[in-house]
């Protein structure tokens, strides 16, 4: 997996462009996220670098029935974070759907412009952090006697494998994109971790 550009997607969606083939349609009345300036601040420190993130969202545990290949829910109190950036329309499409279930519009679509090279790799550095969260609660979750935490245990499950698959090159992805301003073309040396 390497980084795809989901903004094109995300504008499209915006302005109520539908996507062929969905069978969600969000209606274009409003942005899914908040301009709320202390957004990135508030960032879960789960979410994956990318341009999506959850910062302050709700509780309800609405993300996963529309992403649940994207969002995961903290165990603190219960708010949405991404783990896992969209990589093509219909994923972008989700993670949408997802923000607009969100009544705190708590997900943020600007990381593009608040992650730095430097943010990303120290990120990389403390994955051992992240990976061991999402074990633990894989550990407790699986064996909950609610259906909604043994549904969320999988995407913990889900999140332990993108860290140790194809993570590293999907970041290594959008290093290059945050360097050059646009994704790497085929056959483009890709910056390190």
């Amino acid at each position: 997996m390497t980084y795809w550009d989901p903004i094109p997607t995300v504008r499209a969606c915006v302005v109520g462009e539908p996507l062929p083939g969905h069978a969600l349609w969000v209606p274009a009345y409003r942005p899914p996220w908040g301009p709320w300036p202390d957004a990135w601040a508030e960032r879960d420190w789960r979410n994956v670098p990318g341009p999506f993130y959850g910062a302050g969202t709700d509780t309800c545990w609405m993300g996963r029935e529309v992403a649940p290949a994207h969002v995961l829910y903290n165990d603190d109190l219960g708010d949405e974070f991404v783990y896992r950036q969209p990589c093509d329309a219909e994923e972008t499409y989700r993670v949408i759907a997802a923000a607009f279930q969100d009544p705190m519009v708590g997900y943020q679509c600007d990381g593009d412009v608040r992650w730095t090279p430097e943010l990303v790799r120290e990120w990389w550095s403390e994955r051992g952090r992240v990976r061991e969260w999402a074990r633990d609660l894989d550990r407790k979750w699986s064996i909950s006697t609610r259906a909604d935490e043994r549904e969320a245990a999988g995407g913990a499950r889900a999140y332990v494998a993108h860290i140790d698959g194809d993570l590293a090159d999907y970041l290594r992805g959008y290093l290059f994109r945050l360097g050059e301003g646009r994704p790497a073309r085929p056959g483009e040396a890709l910056p390190v971790l």
